[in-house]
């Protein structure tokens, strides 16, 4: 328990510097202060991790995953099968000419190509995309436990994947590893939170339109 203990002081005193970082990005800036919230952010979460961790409590961790989705306007579509999930959602390119004096309405109807993210996830046995959304990121679970928004994650230790181990074990033909093998992966969007169970992904990209994209899946699903 002094393991614990110590790890819970730590992890109050780090709040404690993210939040004088929060404050101090609210004046005009001196240099620096974007750099220091990044820094203390990320030992919140460590420390939120291995405080978890000790508890044996679920928590999420990067997953190495090399895409970045659009912040404000990902646009994801899911569409899943008995054993596949393929998931499209639109890419961060910034544009070079943009000077902030606008905003662009993305829609998933646009003819238009765009830069777009397609990931399958394998051996998926379970899928979901909807809520909540990030005005509501603190109410979630795993909120605390070093969840963080706008990535790509895995969930050490998940209670779903448990969860869903427990309901197949009835089965007479169940085999334990069958899910020990499998991952928890969370990627959280700004309307939406996806969550699957599956052994692996593996991501490509496109330039075209996400019209086009939902044709392409549907062919790989059916296939």
């Amino acid at each position: 328990m002094s393991d614990i203990h110590n790890l819970e002081r730590q992890l109050r005193t780090a709040e404690e510097r993210r939040q004088q970082a929060i404050a101090a990005l609210a004046p005009k800036h001196q240099g620096g202060e974007w750099e220091e919230y990044h820094a203390a952010h990320q030992e919140v979460l460590r420390l939120e991790r291995l405080v978890a961790a000790a508890k044996g409590e679920e928590y999420a961790e990067p997953c190495d995953f090399p895409l970045k989705w659009d912040a404000g306007a990902p646009m994801p579509h899911l569409l899943v099968n008995d054993n596949r999930a393929l998931l499209a959602f639109l890419l961060n390119e910034p544009d070079p000419a943009w000077d902030g004096s606008y905003v662009t309405i993305k829609s998933p109807a646009d003819e238009q190509p765009e830069p777009l993210g397609l990931v399958e996830f394998v051996g998926c046995i379970s899928a979901r995309l909807g809520a909540p959304n990030d005005e509501v990121f603190e109410g979630h679970p795993l909120n605390g436990r070093g969840l963080e928004g706008y990535t790509a994650q895995r969930v050490v230790s998940s209670r779903w994947l448990k969860e869903l181990e427990a309901i197949n074990s009835v089965h007479r033909c169940y085999r334990p590893e069958s899910c020990r093998e499998r991952t928890h992966f969370i990627f959280w969007f700004h309307d939406s939170t996806f969550e699957c169970v599956a052994r692996s992904f593996k991501e490509e990209t496109h330039r075209t339109s996400m019209k086009t994209l939902l044709g392409l899946m549907v062919e790989r699903l059916i296939a």
